[in-house]
């Protein structure tokens, strides 16, 4: 699956209940359409940073929307499913795998980002995980997106099932 979580804009607004609700959703939709036991590879921009480490400067985002209580909680719950982080999975302790910066403030430049597009996937495509890297290159052209790709390989050889 491919998602985009509503980005929530301020914390407190109808906004921000859209985006946790989306997320309570999309867990809802996996128990209800799939099986973790299976191949399951939910990926795209969920607009919320798992971690502390997952952002330039945690203090800078205090009362922000992207890196609540609420906002990571949720994120848990859909990991709950069975979801693996591959990403996160191949640098545990990696800062500065950011995807997004703020192009309006140079961000990019200034190396303040943020991660909040994800590969999740469910164990048997996450153990066959080979290579995982953030396309910092594709964010450096002219008027480009003010997202990075990720790029994530594994290939299961029991199926013949890449990704």
């Amino acid at each position: 699956m491919s998602v985009y979580v509503p980005n929530g804009r301020e914390v407190a607004s109808e906004h921000f209940a859209a985006k946790l609700a989306f997320l309570h959703q999309l867990r809802q939709h996996l128990d209800s359409t799939c099986d973790p036991g299976a191949g399951v590879v939910v990926c795209g921009d969920f607009n919320v940073a798992p971690a502390d480490i997952d952002v330039f400067d945690p203090a800078a985002f205090v009362g922000a929307t992207h890196v609540t209580a609420e906002e990571r909680d949720a994120l848990a719950e859909v990991v709950g499913f069975g979801l693996h982080d591959v990403v996160r999975d191949c640098y545990p302790r990696t800062p500065n795998l950011y995807t997004w910066w703020d192009y309006r403030a140079g961000g990019f430049h200034l190396g303040k980002g943020m991660r909040i597009d994800l590969v999740l996937a469910s164990r048997v495509f996450a153990d066959q995980v080979s290579f995982a890297v953030v396309d910092r290159n594709a964010r450096k052209g002219k008027q480009p997106s003010d997202h990075a790709p990720v790029v994530v390989e594994a290939r299961c050889a029991s199926s013949g099932v890449g990704l």
